[in-house]
Order: C-alpha cells, then sequence, then structure tokens
C-alpha cells in the first residue's frame, strides 16, 4: 500500500512571524514589511492563537482616511468600517482563527484552505498554542520529489502489493511527475484500483494506464460472457 501520507509539521515553517494582541497599528505594518509577510496570528498570554491579522484588515484604514462611509455602506460593510477605527491587533484581527494541528495531512490541511479561501494556517497543538505556519507553497513542497523516488514507491508500494506476481512484467515511468504504467496483468478489474493508489502518491502529477489483460466479467447464463 502506499505509504503513511506527508502531515502538516512536515512541510509547515517552525519559525513564525506573530504579534501580540496589543500591538499597535504601525508596528503591525512594520512587521509586515520586515518579514515580508502578508498575514500574521496574534497571540497572548505563552503563545495561544486567538486570531490573524492580515493586510485585508489593514487596508480599511486608508481606504476610509479621507472620506465618511455613508449610512448605508457603514450598514454594509460593518466590520470594515469597524477596522478603519482600529489601532491594536486585537481589533484589526480575525477571531477565531482558522487553524489546523500538525498531525493534519497536507490534503486535509489543503481542503481548509480552499474551504475557507485562506493562503495560509497557523499551525496549534491540542490547547492552542502556536507550533508554526503552513502556507500553500509548504503544501506545494510534495511535487518537489525527484520522479525516481516517485517510481521507486510506485513500484514499492502499488506494483508489488497489487501485482505480486506480475510486478516483473509491469513497467514504471515516471516523467515530471506523470507516472506511466505498462504492461500485461492478469485482472483487468484491478486497473482502476492501480489508478487509485498511484494517485496517493505523493507527488504525482497524473497517471497513464496501459495495461492489458483479461477481463473478469462474471459469466452469463449457459457460460456466456
Amino acid at each position: 500500500m502506499p505509504e503513511t501520507p506527508h502531515i502538516v509539521s512536515d512541510v509547515m515553517t517552525h519559525t513564525v512571524v506573530a504579534v501580540g494582541r496589543d500591538a499597535p497599528f504601525k508596528e503591525i505594518v512594520r512587521t509586515m514589511e520586515q518579514w515580508k509577510v502578508s498575514a500574521m496570528p496574534v497571540l497572548e498570554g505563552e503563545g495561544r492563537v486567538i486570531g490573524v491579522v492580515s493586510e485585508a484588515d489593514l487596508l480599511p484604514k486608508e481606504e476610509f482616511r479621507d472620506s465618511d462611509p455613508s449610512l448605508f455602506e457603514q450598514r454594509r460593510r460593518l466590520s470594515d468600517v469597524a477596522k478603519a477605527g482600529a489601532v491594536t491587533a486585537e481589533e484589526l484581527m480575525s477571531t477565531s482563527a482558522i487553524t489546523v494541528h500538525p498531525d493534519a495531512t497536507l490534503a486535509q490541511a489543503a481542503r481548509i484552505m480552499a474551504v475557507r479561501h485562506v493562503k495560509r494556517l497557523p499551525v496549534i497543538d491540542d490547547i492552542g498554542m502556536l507550533q508554526g505556519i503552513v502556507s500553500r507553497a509548504d503544501l506545494l513542497k510534495v511535487f518537489l520529489r525527484s520522479d525516481e523516488e516517485i517510481e521507486e514507491e510506485v513500484r514499492r508500494t502499488v506494483v508489488s502489493y497489487l501485482f505480486p506476481a506480475f510486478s516483473h512484467a509491469i513497467h514504471v515511468n515516471v516523467h515530471e511527475g506523470v507516472v506511466t504504467l505498462r504492461g500485461h496483468i492478469q485482472d483487468t478489474s484491478l486497473i482502476s484500483v492501480a489508478v487509485r493508489l498511484v494517485r496517493a502518491v505523493e507527488g504525482v502529477v497524473d497517471v497513464e494506464p496501459h495495461l492489458t489483460g483479461e477481463s473478469t466479467t462474471p459469466a452469463g447464463p449457459g457460460g456466456e460472457r
């Protein structure tokens, strides 16, 4: 079977730029500029994550700097109007921070980012303490695996597992992450299983099965297939 998938702790950044809840507006801007980040966790106490402050949270200050929002706009954009008057991280941050645990799989982290429309996730332990941060770029690191490494894993964990008697006759080729399987097998119903298992190997971009063999469709009445 394919190896245990990589988890968030395998790829996350351990050194995280963060601010305290009382950090003033200008300090937040300076920190983002200094470290070239567009969002930071907001911490309290010994490092418990209580929110995230991003460039989007800071922009209303400039947007409403020289104009007063209309009553309609105040009602429609209540949160942005409030942030325009905010002066600390606690007032600016998005609360109920969207986070992930270090033992989550990369697929789970990617799903959270996609559904919640965020570019990065603070990584926290069971009591909410900051452990690191994982970004979209971190999740893509699995695609940096070499073709040779992917080929070796496909042979060892998929081909040898599914086709032990035919593994010597199945050729595996990997180019730029695309896995091609060629050869003759006994049961063609296993082709779809092989494709699914190969796709589960991290770093695989696509699978092209060119496998031939006998169909195992049950015989019909009178022995007909």
